[in-house]
């Protein structure tokens, strides 16, 4: 496999976790379980910010988001 068929597996891979980051996110606002978290004056709790922020910084945010949702397989 070349270094750039590898690159877009990866890529494809983050933005279907982004993607059902956002999804389970609408669902779980929808139940009224929104997932939160607070990082100093910065406060992440829609769909749409979960989603931007999985975009943006995928390695901090997905874990955020697993934890903030009782889902962080490392805290257990």
């Amino acid at each position: 496999m070349g270094a750039l068929a590898a690159s877009l597996v990866v890529l494809a891979a983050a933005l279907t976790v982004d993607v059902w980051v956002y999804r389970d996110a609408q669902t779980r606002q929808s139940r009224g379980d929104t997932p939160t978290v607070s990082l100093g004056s910065l406060r992440i709790e829609t769909p749409a910010a979960w989603f931007l922020g999985c975009l943006i910084l995928w390695v901090v945010f997905v874990p955020l988001y697993l934890t903030a949702t009782g889902r962080n397989p490392f805290t257990r």
